[in-house]
């Protein structure tokens, strides 16, 4: 397992979504965002999901997965590959979904103030319009890819 630094800890709980990548029956990549609840130091990442679709199915035969985030601004991003696991919805720990509820109202929160100042997003808030955590996954992080091109590091 990755030991994660602070600075990649950072980047990911900044994050207010990131691309979770697994593998379907045929091997195909199958992408969705999922936002990040916690993330340790010792390089397991927790997500809660909202839904058992494709993501749950994928992980339930193939434990490969990636996440993967980017701030464009900074031009600077990361792809953490591993294993992930299921933690099924009446074994979510209260604590983390405490915290997803605080990032959901902070989002809820941001998307208001930039409605406020017109910088117009989406019209309905789908964040008030999100459901409750289906199942939670944890990530046992294998290997960190820096995205940052070589030469502005």
């Amino acid at each position: 397992m990755a030991k994660l630094s602070e600075g990649v800890i950072q980047f990911f709980q900044n994050q207010d979504f990131t691309i979770v990548s697994t593998l379907d029956a045929d091997g195909g990549v199958h992408n969705s965002c999922k936002g990040i609840v916690r993330v340790s130091e010792n390089g397991e990442i927790y997500l809660l999901d909202l839904y058992e679709g494709k993501t749950y199915e994928n992980l339930k035969r193939n434990a490969d997965i990636s996440i993967t985030a980017v701030d464009e601004h900074r031009f600077k991003g990361y792809c953490l590959k591993g294993k992930g696991r299921i933690i099924a919805g009446d074994q979510l720990d209260p604590q983390l979904i405490t915290a997803w509820g605080a990032r959901i109202a902070s989002r809820l929160t941001q998307r208001l103030l930039k409605n406020i100042h017109e910088e117009k997003g989406h019209p309905r808030h789908p964040e008030a319009l999100l459901p409750q955590p289906k199942y939670m996954i944890v990530m046992k992080v294998g290997e960190i890819v820096d995205l940052t091109p070589q030469h502005l590091k």
